[in-house]
């Protein structure tokens, strides 16, 4: 039942213009959902069929546990009434993170989140996020490990990172924290440390990342963290087990009460299996497959302009380079070289010159509309550049999705989104205001 909807004709009526009592013991909490809209068929009938207004038990654990101040509900809910056979009319609150405070839905239906552990650069943009997304490479390496960042060293471990991070957003945001290992062998030691980050976030605000595996294993896994750091053995021969490891590790863990977000999708055919883990975000990379492809695209440009031998072989270099062929592909055949170059390019629809590399989002955004998991959100991410933001705000705004913005979260580390708030016109615009002040003194 939404309490928000929007009443163009006829008196705004709320909870309390139902003059009903509050069940015994609820006096204080109902008066925190007292203004909230009713449609007027759903006000008719607990007009004719509620006796009293009462809150769920999850109403009052919600508001107890985030302190949330008297006459207001948190950010981060939706409230939702229900009406029971005992002719009670109950308020609950139910995660949702497109609801600011109070039950009122945000500016936007596009959400946005961060990709940051770093709480100085986190605070300014937080009451502007929805979500946030960290994995290790964040926490530790550009944050806890970085003397820059981590001014003074005042944070030593991932669990105070986490704390303050979780302070500063408040309970409106959710957090999506990746496992250190999940090639972990030991399932009950994955759940251990998916329960304390619970513990810590509460189970409201906590999300799961779990990677796509590819043929990455427990066994293999050490070639990434030594030597040439690559893999022998190419992306696309996992053995079935390895591959759909981060599909079955996403259902174990929602088996257990926990969303998922399943990260590490970078082209469209990903999408259709990974839903099948029913997860709570799916995933758009965006600036790393967009590079690599143009680069690609103009290789094979050299080739065909007459470049030869040499340009198959820095094109071969170049795909084991970014881990489209096995480190072992050093003498991969020329021929088959140029043909995995030519799918690459023609299934992404981008050229040298050409293509926004918005086809995997776009097609993700159709998935989504087409699946029975109507709280799935698609995060759109990894981006750089001065012309990826702007092209994915333009893509939001195309008629198509004009029925998915509600499904999308852009999430970008704060200091590029930050980008986008300006431009050269703001600052000449401040030079007149500013002057203009100064000459009235």
């Amino acid at each position: 039942m939404n309490t928000n909807p929007s009443l163009a004709l006829g008196p705004i009526l709320r909870v309390s213009s139902l003059g009903l009592p509050a069940a015994r013991g609820d006096e204080d909490l109902v008066a925190r959902v007292a203004a909230c809209e009713l449609e007027p068929h759903t006000f008719r009938l607990c007009r004719e069929f509620a006796t009293h207004v009462g809150v769920t038990d999850e109403f009052r654990s919600v508001v107890d546990h985030f302190g949330t101040e008297a006459g207001h509900t948190p950010a981060g809910f939706r409230v939702q009434l229900e009406l029971g056979g005992d002719g009670v009319l109950r308020a609950d609150l139910v995660r949702d993170i497109a609801y600011d405070a109070d039950g009122a839905l945000r500016p936007t239906n596009v959400l946005f989140s961060a990709d940051t552990a770093n709480p100085y650069e986190l605070e300014p943009i937080a009451p502007l996020l929805a979500n946030l997304t960290c994995n290790p490479g964040i926490i530790y390496d550009l944050f806890i490990n970085n003397p820059q960042a981590n001014i003074d060293h005042k944070f030593s471990t991932r669990d105070e990172v986490m704390a303050e991070v979780g302070r500063i957003l408040g309970p409106g945001a959710d957090i999506s924290v990746e496992l250190n290992n999940p090639f972990e062998k030991d399932f009950g030691l994955i759940l251990e440390e998916a329960e304390k980050f619970r513990e810590m976030l509460s189970k409201w605000r906590v999300v799961i990342k779990v990677p796509h595996t590819g043929p990455v294993n427990a066994g293999n896994v050490s070639q990434l963290l030594n030597g040439a750091k690559k893999l022998d053995q190419r992306w696309w021969q996992p053995a079935t087990a390895d591959a759909l490891r981060g599909h079955n590790l996403a259902l174990k863990l929602r088996e257990h009460g926990f969303r998922v977000n399943f990260t590490l999708m970078f082209e469209p055919y990903q999408a259709q299996l990974a839903l099948q883990a029913k997860p709570y975000f799916i995933n758009s990379f965006v600036r790393h497959r967009l590079i690599q492809t143009r680069h690609i695209a103009t290789l094979l440009d050299d080739h065909d302009m007459g470049g030869g031998d040499v340009t198959v072989a820095e094109l071969r270099r170049y795909l084991v380079d970014t881990d489209n062929l096995a480190v072992t592909d050093t003498d991969y055949d020329a021929n088959e070289v140029l043909a995995l170059a030519r799918r690459m390019v023609a299934y992404r629809g981008i050229t040298a010159t050409e293509g926004d590399g918005l086809d995997g989002a776009r097609h993700n955004l159709r998935v989504l509309r087409q699946c029975n998991l109507p709280d799935t959100r698609l995060i759109i991410c990894s981006m750089e550049g001065p012309t990826m933001y702007p092209d994915i705000d333009r893509l939001l705004a195309e008629p198509e999705f004009e029925d998915m913005t509600d499904r999308v979260v852009i999430t970008a580390e704060p200091a590029y989104l930050a980008r986008f708030t300006s431009t050269g016109q703001v600052v000449s615009y401040q030079r007149r205001f500013m002057s203009a002040a100064a000459g009235q003194h």
